[in-house]
């Protein structure tokens, strides 16, 4: 029988929210905001039910292919136009997971202008409504001011909305942001930094029941928001995954346990959506600032994935590979007992990876080299010397397990920024 987990479905999309929001701290709460705007609107449209909670879905996850700072800030530019860029690779990315198919559409079209209605199709396909309603939404948050009492900030903003109806947006959806522009709450709940009640409550969530196949596919969602940011890293944490998944299997882990080895492996970089795309391809020495930024990002990995009970086990077995048994590691510094064995094959397969494949600063190493290094960490007390005998004695297996596994990631990312085209 295929055993299944619960996810909270709201947990697990304000979990990829604050993943991406890590991008840029000048968005932190944009996703949020929008997602209240948008309900409000699909609310005062009289919108069913599951189309607003599809649109909330759609506007808490709006920019996720927004996977450089950049291109994310651009979008902050209310004239702000595009047709393919990040709106197509959210598309691309939220379609490879099944439950939020229905969303991803919205997302799609999410910058595509109403034209006089020559904006309900665009490239030939129908744009969805919902795609005009989160544009909208998404227009009004970005014009909504931090430093100035929401309040005051009315009459500016429906003026610029106004001036755009027909153009930009599409005139009845224009009215509707009209009747709810003329109430208090709205503004005051729209500026708040405490959205997640509000959304919570408002949008009937649900739970999902996903069977391993499933929570798998999840993780690969994720793993893609971590390593399709940089041509250096689109393989890593596939070949980390394959790799883990490996050695669990000859450290004698159960079926189920190789499977949360693989989601672990997926996840376990989740954390470097904070770190800039330049401090990931830098071909030199990084500053201690930079450095600092790179040490905070197993942090991240944790704190992110600590509300999503399902994840527990693969979130310390991941967010942990720079735990060292002397303690020398980051960012907790445990030592010994404190780290499980899960954690352990961790940080070996993730420096294993680390030395095999190319990076931007030198080529992989060799096997020599890299058997070098790993017994080099285990004698001086960081890494595990059993989990590297390990290693050694099945290399080549192992080895070739992460060759096939990257291979097809690598082809999976040209796909993807063909999708994005």
């Amino acid at each position: 029988m295929t055993a299944t987990t619960s996810v909270p479905l709201f947990d697990l999309v304000l979990c990829i929210s604050q993943a991406v929001d890590l991008v840029s701290p000048v968005l932190v709460n944009h996703h949020r905001r929008v997602g209240y705007i948008t309900l409000a609107l699909a609310e005062e449209l009289k919108l069913s039910a599951e189309e607003r909670k599809q649109l909330a879905l759609a506007a808490i996850l709006h920019d996720i292919g927004g996977l450089t700072r950049k291109s994310r800030e651009d979008a902050l530019a209310f004239e702000y136009e595009a047709v393919h860029g990040h709106a197509q690779q959210g598309y691309a990315l939220l379609k490879s997971f099944a439950p939020f198919v229905p969303s991803a559409s919205y997302v799609r079209f999410h910058h595509v202008s109403w034209a006089n209605g020559a904006g309900a199709e665009s490239g030939g396909e129908a744009v969805p409504m919902g795609s005009h309603v989160l544009h909208l939404a998404d227009r009004v948050a970005v014009m909504l001011q931090p430093q100035e009492h929401p309040l005051r900030q009315v009459e500016r903003i429906r003026g610029e909305i106004q001036l755009h109806s027909g153009a930009k947006f599409a005139p009845r959806l224009v009215e509707a942001f009209h009747s709810l522009a003329t109430k208090e709450y709205f503004w005051l709940d729209a500026a708040t930094s405490s959205l997640e009640t509000l959304l919570k409550k408002e949008a009937g969530w649900g739970t999902m029941t996903l069977n391993d196949d499933e929570l798998l596919e999840m993780s690969m969602l994720f793993r893609r928001l971590i390593d399709f940011r940089s041509r250096f890293t689109h393989t890593h944490s596939s070949g980390v995954a394959a790799c883990a998944e490996a050695l669990a299997r000859w450290a004698l882990f159960s079926e189920r346990e190789r499977r949360t080895m693989r989601l672990a492996g997926y996840l376990h970089d989740l954390g470097k959506l904070s770190v800039p795309a330049e401090v990931l391809e830098k071909p030199a020495k990084l500053t201690p600032e930079e450095f600092c930024i790179i040490r905070g990002h197993t942090y991240h990995t944790d704190r992110v994935l600590y509300p999503i009970s399902a994840l527990e086990t693969a979130r310390i077995w991941g967010a942990l590979h720079h735990e060292r048994l002397d303690g020398a590691g980051y960012p907790f510094h445990l030592r010994g007992s404190e780290l499980t064995v899960g954690s352990r094959i961790m940080a070996v397969v993730d420096v294993f990876v680390a030395l095999t494949e190319d990076r931007p600063y030198r080529k992989g190493m060799t096997r020599d080299e890299t058997l070098g290094v790993l017994q080099k960490m285990a004698e001086g007390g960081g890494l595990d010397p059993d989990i590297v005998a390990l290693l050694k004695r099945e290399f080549d297996g192992i080895n070739t397990a992460r060759v096939a596994a990257q291979a097809d990631a690598s082809q999976e990312y040209r796909q993807f920024q063909e999708d994005s085209d």
